[in-house]
């Protein structure tokens, strides 16, 4: 469940639906630990497991810094931060409330996931004492040992992300900013990097914009949610910028026809993006792909429609 990376820093497999669909990372320097991301309540005894693996107890935990507050990111922050009483929480200034008071949050994600299924995944969301927490601000530094760690605002994927970045290992922590990167695609080690258009704050121009200053960091590597490490990324980006121009395209193909049906034409035409950029990046079948890619279809789906709302609105 724990993979070391280099530079003393870990990927931490969340177990969220199926290995290696999402992780956070670990990183210790100095007897302190700093962990990006949290997974969700089902994801804690992975994440301390972890930290006793390296000889090291929750209260040498210094940071718990979610890039963004949807749930297979933050879900587990509460309790996370229940268990390393010494921790501080460190998050974009939009998402704090989320973190403080996770009520609203709760009722989103249960809408857009249904009962059941918000239970069966991602359990309970607990608050966090707002003396405990700090809203970064753009390019905020935080002293890890004898590192330092960076939050950098890009909005896009949501208007409340950001990403770590390590001075030291030059590695980027990206969330959902440096797309989807699953392992089963990379082909002769080449990723697949793909967009997540997750509701309800997917906004292309602002994706773009941080990605520039992403890459303005000249990153060694990106450490995705979804997932794993990825080498060289300034080599990689345009394939991202494609993804988010395929799916930008997919929205304004559709914004000229009627409501009904739309959410069916969404599915079917995110569906054809992302299992067609599969299947050509690996020797799987269509049915697997689909398989690896149900949840993202589903939700870019709907982020998608959820966008096109807002453009109408802003018109009105």
């Amino acid at each position: 469940m724990k993979q070391a990376i280099g530079e003393n820093s870990y990927l931490i497999d969340t177990g969220l639906y199926r290995p290696n669909h999402a992780a956070c990372y670990l990183i210790e320097d100095a007897g302190e630990l700093a962990l990006i991301d949290t997974g969700t309540q089902h994801s804690l005894p992975r994440v301390l497991n972890a930290i006793e693996s390296l000889g090291a107890t929750p209260e040498q935990v210094r940071y718990v810094m979610p890039t963004h507050v949807h749930l297979d990111h933050a879900g587990g922050a509460g309790q996370l931060m229940e268990a390393c009483s010494n921790a501080t929480l460190v998050v974009h200034p939009k998402g704090q409330q989320h973190m403080i008071d996770p009520s609203k949050l709760q009722a989103g994600a249960t809408e857009v996931y249904g009962e059941d299924a918000f239970r069966r995944d991602f359990g309970t969301l607990m608050p966090t004492d707002e003396q405990r927490t700090v809203a970064a601000n753009d390019l905020q530094t935080f002293e890890l040992g004898n590192r330092r760690l960076q939050f950098l605002h890009t909005p896009g994927h949501a208007n409340h992300h950001g990403c770590i970045f390590d001075q030291q290992s030059g590695y980027l922590y990206t969330g959902d900013t440096f797309g989807l990167g699953y392992t089963e695609f990379r082909n002769n080690g080449e990723p697949l990097l793909v967009a997540t258009t997750t509701p309800v704050a997917f906004d292309p121009e602002a994706w773009f914009d941080s990605l520039d200053h992403m890459m303005a960091m000249n990153p060694q590597a990106c450490c995705l949610t979804h997932f794993g490490k990825i080498d060289k990324p300034g080599e990689r980006v345009a394939q991202l910028r494609a993804s988010i121009e395929a799916h930008v395209k997919i929205a304004l193909d559709e914004e000229a026809l009627p409501l009904e049906g739309r959410s069916e034409r969404l599915h079917g035409a995110v569906y054809n993006v992302l299992v067609s950029a599969g299947c050509a990046h690996s020797n799987l079948s269509e049915e697997e792909v689909r398989s690896i890619f149900a949840s993202d279809i589903d939700l870019n789906a709907q982020g998608l429609a959820v966008w096109l709302v807002r453009r109408a609105k802003k018109r009105a």
